[in-house]
């Protein structure tokens, strides 16, 4: 498994990944206005790529932005397929190269979303790729979709589950990004974490019943990730909030890790988010004023 930072990656993961494709490039759409990403599936459609394109049947930008998205790409060779309306957002964001290779994203195909922090996930383990395709086609084809494994994050079908017991899990730390964190269930979760001793902090919004119990800072850049580390040994990132209607009532694509390098990258990343926070500015000078009495004692 490999993890992609934003911004410091930028477009370099998602460009790679059509380049090298040789078969197959299938690509869920939120929003999408990266030019030079557009011209590298164009290019794979020239050297005989099958291309797949699912783009959503709306978002907040207008459905004209992506009726004219979805004509370029059909001028390209792209074979396109809207997504059903029975959900209130299509908001994954996958691609998935030559069958084998998958990428989660936090990230819209966006230029201002590539400019923000968020993450990003490349997973090459068969079983976990495999039903992110039997999603795809799935979607593609408007048909139900089951989950078969643990591990792929789908909202609505798993995701509450799957991270309610993320959180119930944690025994002495648990850290957030997230943009919109105000979902009742999880919050009563996060409290009762908190008072069994779990160190819990959140960068991004928390609804206001929850900030008794948990440390919630705004992200010091433009947040669109959502992505968690617990005790430092798993890791979730994902498109979804932990919110309501991104749990119920969205198409929202997560995974949960294990991988010790991601995730320590991770809670790396986070503790360098959380530095630059106010209250993360307050504890470090407590703590040097703390280590400076501590030397000045010895």
């Amino acid at each position: 498994m490999e993890l992609i930072v934003q911004p410091a990656d930028g477009t370099k993961p998602i460009l790679a990944a059509i380049e090298q494709a040789r078969e197959t490039v299938d690509i869920v759409i939120f929003r999408f206005d990266l030019k030079p990403v557009e011209k590298a599936l164009e290019a794979a459609v020239k050297r005989g790529v099958a291309v797949r394109a699912l783009i959503a049947h709306t978002n907040s930008g207008g459905d004209k932005r992506l009726r004219q998205l979805e004509l370029r790409m059909l001028d390209a060779g792209v074979t396109v397929t809207r997504t059903a309306d029975d959900l209130t957002r299509y908001h994954g964001k996958l691609l998935l190269v030559d069958r084998s290779e998958l990428h989660v994203y936090g990230f819209n195909f966006t230029g201002l979303d590539v400019k923000s922090r968020s993450l990003g996930v490349i997973v090459r383990d068969r079983r976990v790729v495999n039903e992110a395709l039997r999603l795809f086609e799935s979607d593609v084809l408007r048909q139900e979709f089951e989950p078969e494994i643990e591990g792929l994050v789908v909202s609505p079908e798993n995701a509450r589950e799957q991270l309610a017991t993320f959180i119930k899990r944690s025994k002495k730390t648990l850290v957030i990004w997230d943009p919109k964190l105000s979902d009742p269930q999880m919050i009563r979760l996060l409290a009762q974490r908190a008072k069994a001793g779990v160190d819990i902090r959140v960068i991004g919004k928390v609804a206001k019943r929850a900030a008794g119990s948990l440390r919630a800072q705004k992200s010091p850049l433009r947040l669109h990730v959502r992505a968690a580390v617990r005790d430092g040994n798993e890791a979730f990132v994902g498109s979804q909030s932990l919110r309501a209607l991104e749990l119920d009532g969205r198409r929202e694509v997560g995974i949960l890790t294990k991988d010790p390098k991601v995730v320590k990258r991770i809670a790396e990343l986070f503790e360098a988010d959380w530095a630059k926070t106010e209250l993360g500015q307050k504890e470090h000078k407590v703590g040097e004023k703390e280590l400076a009495l501590t030397e000045a004692a010895s």
